[in-house]
């Protein structure tokens, strides 16, 4: 998330089992329709939800796991802004969810730690991890990074780490006494969280470039980095590390160039299920001063992206969504084949009804992408089937803002998810065979 996406429209006229679960997904057909998404069932009717929290359908229940105020173990209160999550094997048959606070250092309800704790002392921002027993019951929640500005979404790596994004770039230029992204170090960087391990000297990953983040995804067989990024006219990353399993050690950070065009734009009039062939640019410059590293991509050829948002691996692919592309500005999700090498525009929303800004996503066990919804008015969690088709599985009945997070338990049996503000996270499950 950046801007919400209510004041982007007045200022216009903003896991680990996921690809675990994902990669070993056997005979996932691929085949999209051919013209503006259609819609589909998916499981059903939408239930009231007496609680007035989330609507789903029959078969399915919910609880809140937590919620912002809540004393965690550390003795800290639950920060809002609840983003980007992901979910680990624990130990003792636990799930442990990494989840992201999307916060500025002027922020209320923010993430608490001591200065030692923390990246920068005037930052608010960070995660919190949850740790729940195999009922779906929380059994500990503490703070596991702290000192960063707006972490909104990540991604998950092969060695089980969570990489959470900042989706700022306060410097110390902007450092004045009325300013709210006062701050005493530079931002725009990606940070490691190890599960059940609170960091406690942030380090940021500076090799994999300093710009607004949203999210990253791993490639399992290659080990290298996909990253999105959220700008009106942003670009299509990919981080190459040195050493497997050691970021900080540094790589090459490259952009997508789609072969036999220079700068082109996706946002409107791109072509829906043709593979375009792509190739990657070197860029040199990864720890701008200003936020200025898509414009060196771009005039290496970078193709521009509208709001890259979430991403995700699955099978062989990697898919990210674009909040506001295509010609109706409701929404786009890209697909990327890393064996082949090619893009290809997966899904465009006609219609609000259909898709409406998707942000984060992750592949399902069942091989439908589920998308968080981040638009205007009722908000959704949409899935969508391999032949593209969009179906909506729940709806936010606590109030209009936006889901985040989604992800599965390692069993494939829990969805775990966040109502962004007031931060909440709630456990969902019920006939995932339906």
């Amino acid at each position: 998330m950046s801007l919400s996406r209510r004041d982007f429209l007045t200022l216009a006229g903003a896991s680990a089992t996921g690809f675990v679960l994902a990669t070993n997904l056997k005979n996932f057909s691929l085949n999209a329709a051919n013209s503006k998404t259609a819609t589909s069932k998916g499981f059903g009717k939408l239930v009231k939800d007496p609680q007035g929290i989330l609507d789903l359908p029959e078969g399915f229940q919910y609880r809140v796991i937590s919620k912002m105020g809540d004393t965690m173990t550390d003795g800290t209160k639950v920060p809002t802004r609840h983003d980007g999550m992901a979910a680990f094997a624990g130990a003792n048959n636990t799930i442990v969810l990494v989840c992201n606070h999307e916060l500025n250092p002027d922020g209320t309800n923010v993430v608490t730690a001591t200065e030692a704790q923390k990246f920068d002392k005037l930052s608010q921002g960070g995660t919190t991890t949850l740790v729940i027993d195999s009922n779906r019951r929380l059994l500990e929640q503490y703070v596991s990074l702290a000192g960063t500005n707006r972490n909104c979404a990540g991604g998950t790596t092969t060695w089980g780490s969570w990489i959470s994004c900042e989706e700022d770039v306060a410097t110390l230029a902007t450092n004045k006494k009325d300013d709210p992204k006062n701050v005493s170090r530079k931002h725009g960087y990606n940070f490691e969280v190890v599960p059940g391990k609170p960091v406690t000297n942030p380090v940021p990953l500076i090799a994999m470039g300093r710009f607004r983040h949203e999210a990253i995804a791993t490639d399992p067989n290659t080990g290298i980095i996909y990253e999105t990024e959220d700008q009106e006219n942003s670009c299509i990353y990919r981080f190459i590390p040195k050493v497997a399993g050691d970021l900080a050690s540094g790589g090459t950070l490259e952009a997508l160039v789609i072969k036999g065009t220079i700068q082109l734009f996706t946002d409107v009039g791109f072509p829906q299920n043709t593979p375009k062939a792509v190739e990657w640019v070197k860029l040199e410059n990864v720890d701008p001063e200003e936020d200025t590293l898509r414009y060196e991509a771009q005039s290496k050829g970078a193709a521009v992206f509208k709001r890259g948002e979430g991403m995700c691996y699955a099978d062989g692919y990697i898919y990210w969504t674009c909040t506001n592309g295509g010609k109706a500005g409701k929404g786009q999700v890209f697909r990327y084949d890393v064996a082949k090498e090619t893009v290809e525009l997966f899904v465009e929303s006609s219609d609000e009804s259909v898709l409406d800004f998707p942000d984060n996503l992750i592949m399902s066990p069942f091989g439908d992408l589920i998308v968080c919804e981040d638009g205007v008015g009722e908000q959704f969690l949409v899935g969508i089937n391999p032949q593209g088709q969009c179906y909506r599985f729940a709806r936010n009945a606590l109030n209009d803002k936006e889901f985040a997070g989604a992800c599965f338990a390692p069993d494939g049996q829990t969805m775990f998810v966040n109502i962004y503000e007031p931060g909440m996270t709630l456990a969902i499950w019920g006939n995932w065979k339906a």
